[in-house]
């Protein structure tokens, strides 16, 4: 018989957390069982959840699909697991999913609430379908057609995920562009130009920014074409953002626009659903090119609590940080 426990990660704003055990539910029928295989830590939201970095005026507007408890309090939080199907409809038992559940050893969902994974997509590699998500969000938020020249500022998760894609579309000329040199590894095996902030090509059709920085959003404008658009994808928290809208900004009649995964993009929202883009992003992950995301070694769910205040700290630069359940 299966335990009816489980184990779960609670953020304790600010910098603490701790791995709590908890009664799971009874299953309803229609219902999945699933176990847990490998979740992953996302760089941006969860690390200033964990930091008390979230601004009051959002606590309600970011939860995640299946957080509990309540910001500023602890909260279970996370979006990106993958598990197998332990108990529920027969035609469901044993398979892959993936789920926008938090760091939770099993959990009970609805079946709709889950992607089963196709055959060509690994599970391990589908943690990243979240992020997935955001990036195809930010292609149709972009508007990135054949031909166009485009860059992408800041090599993290998310960077990497638009530039691959990106770089799929036929004629476009993709720079990935980051202050670490050693990104250059990155953009090599997506198979996209890496560039220096200081060697970056301008006169761009569009450009992405995802570094969470002032001076790369300043880099971003800079880089901006006359009547281009630079596309913001990062998310600041309570953190005060500079940005340079003199020089250029007016005489090459710019457009800065937000990005954000919670609502399908304006483009597309007459005929896609979160469901439909969910399924989506996980199809897209059948390209090996995006294991080059992943840190070396995966961490074991006993770790998780050192790994959130390592992936915290501004010294930390890890890209996808996969947790390892079974």
């Amino acid at each position: 018989m299966t335990d009816r426990f489980a184990r779960a990660l609670w953020l304790e704003p600010p910098n603490a957390c701790a791995l709590h055990r908890q009664p799971l539910p009874e299953r309803a029928p229609g219902q999945l069982l699933v176990r847990s295989r490998y979740s992953a830590v996302s760089r941006g939201t969860e690390t200033l959840v964990f930091s008390g970095a979230v601004p009051e005026s959002e606590y309600e507007r970011m939860r995640a699909p299946f957080q509990a408890g309540s910001l500023p309090g602890p909260v279970k939080h996370g979006y990106a697991n993958v598990g197998v199907v332990e108990e529920g409809p027969e035609d469901w038992l044993g398979r892959e999913v993936f789920c926008l559940y938090p760091h939770q050893t099993r959990y009970v969902v609805d079946v709709d609430a889950v992607v089963a994974l196709p055959a060509d997509v690994p599970a391990a590699r589908a943690v990243l379908a979240a992020n997935m998500e955001t990036a195809v969000n930010a292609l149709w938020d972009a508007g990135i057609g054949v031909g166009d020249r485009v860059s992408v500022i800041g090599a993290g998760v998310i960077g990497a995920l638009i530039a691959g894609l990106a770089a799929g579309i036929p004629g476009t000329a993709i720079e990935l562009v980051d202050i670490d040199p050693d990104k250059g590894a990155l953009a090599q095996a997506l198979g996209v130009a890496f560039r220096r902030p200081d060697a970056a090509t301008g006169d761009r059709d569009v450009v992405v920014h995802a570094s969470a920085s002032s001076a790369g959003l300043d880099t971003a404008i800079a880089l901006a074409g006359f009547e281009a658009t630079v596309l913001e994808m990062s998310w600041y928290g309570a953190m005060p953002v500079t940005v340079g809208l003199g020089g250029a900004f007016h005489s090459q009649r710019l457009t800065l626009r937000s990005s954000q995964v919670g609502a399908v993009s304006p483009s597309r929202r007459s005929r896609r659903d979160h469901g439909s883009r969910l399924a989506l992003a996980v199809s897209l992950l059948a390209d090996a090119r995006f294991d080059a995301l992943f840190e070396a070694e995966d961490a074991a769910f006993d770790d998780l609590p050192s790994v959130m205040h390592r992936l915290a700290s501004p010294a930390d630069n890890s890209l996808c940080q996969r947790i390892r359940y079974d």
